[in-house]
C-alpha cells in the first residue's frame, strides 16, 4: 500500500511509535526511526525491521525538545530515504501533579516535546510534501486531547493544542495533496503501562488482572486496552489513498472513553 513512500515516526524505538513504524514498514514504507535508548539495541531493531519487511530503515537520535535537531532529522530522512511522505508525530512525555504544585521545568519540557516538536517537524516536512503533491501528517494526540483529567495540566494542554494544530495544518494543506489528522488513543498497553499496573497490584494487594480492569474502568466503558499494533493499523489507513479526503479530524481509539 505504501511502496515507494518514506515515513518519519518520532519516538519510535518502543511502545506506540514502534508499533506504528512496524505497521508502515509492513506496507512497504521506508522508515526513519527516532528515539532514545541503548545504541546497540536500536541498531538491532533497525536491522530487524529492514530485514523483516525489505525496506530501508534509518535512525535519527534527534532530541525532540530542540528545533534544530528536528530540522536535521527531516533533512536526514529526505536525503537517506529519498523523500518524506508520511510524518508521524508520536514522541511524548508525562508528569503528574496538581496545577499549583506543577514544576515549571516539567511544564516547559512537556509543551516542548508533546506540542512544539510537532510544529517544528511539520514546518520542516510540509514543503517537501507540497513539492510532491502528496503527504500524510499524523499527530498522536490522546483522549486527553479531547477531555481532561486532574493532575495532568501540561499533558492535557499540549494534547488539546496538538488537536488544534492538526486542524490548522489540514486547512492550509487541503489543496496540496496533504492531509493532517490526529489519533486519540485511550489506555494503550505498552511495557511502561504494564509495569504501572503490576506496581498498582502490588501496592493494593490485588491480582494483576483486577488492577488492570480497575485502571480501565476509571475512564473506559470497554474494559480492553488498545494495542500499539491497532494504532499502527489506524495510522496505515490514514496514510493510504483510501483516506485521501479525511483531514483535520481527531480519530478516537479509546474504548468509548470520550463517548461518555
Amino acid at each position: 500500500m505504501l511502496n515507494g513512500k518514506a515515513a518519519i515516526v518520532t519516538g519510535s524505538t518502543s511502545g506506540i511509535g514502534l508499533g506504528i513504524a512496524q505497521a508502515l514498514a509492513a506496507q512497504g514504507a521506508a522508515i526513519m526511526l527516532n528515539g532514545f535508548g541503548d545504541k546497540a539495541e536500536i541498531e538491532t531493531l533497525r536491522q530487524e525491521i529492514a530485514t523483516t519487511h525489505g525496506v530501508k530503515v534509518g535512525y535519527s537520535g534527534a532530541d525532540m525538545s530542540k528545533s534544530g535537531d528536528i530540522r536535521e532529522m527531516v533533512q536526514q530522512a529526505a536525503k537517506e530515504l529519498g523523500s518524506v511522505d508520511v510524518l508521524v508525530n508520536n514522541a511524548g512525555i508525562q508528569f503528574v501533579a496538581p496545577v499549583d504544585e506543577f514544576p515549571e521545568d516539567k511544564w516547559n519540557a512537556i509543551i516542548a516535546i508533546n506540542l512544539s516538536a510537532s510544529f517544528h517537524a511539520i514546518k520542516a516536512a510540509l514543503p517537501l510534501m507540497k513539492q510532491r503533491k502528496w503527504g500524510r501528517i499524523i499527530n498522536i494526540a490522546s483522549a486527553h486531547g479531547l477531555v481532561a483529567s486532574e493532575d495532568k495540566v501540561a499533558y492535557v494542554s499540549a494534547k488539546h493544542g496538538l488537536v488544534g494544530m492538526t486542524k490548522v495544518v489540514a486547512i492550509e494543506a487541503a489543496n496540496h495533496g496533504v492531509t493532517c489528522n490526529a489519533i486519540c488513543p485511550g489506555w494503550v498497553l505498552t511495557p511502561l503501562v504494564q509495569k504501572q499496573i503490576e506496581a498498582r497490584a502490588k501496592e493494593q494487594g490485588v491480582p494483576v488482572e483486577k488492577a488492570k480492569n480497575d485502571l480501565l474502568r476509571e475512564k473506559q466503558p470497554m474494559l480492553q486496552f488498545t494495542s500499539p499494533e491497532q494504532i499502527g493499523a489506524l495510522a496505515v489507513y490514514l496514510a493510504s489513498d483510501a483516506a485521501g479526503t479525511i483531514t483535520g479530524t481527531a480519530v478516537s481509539i479509546d474504548g468509548g472513553w470520550v463517548a461518555q
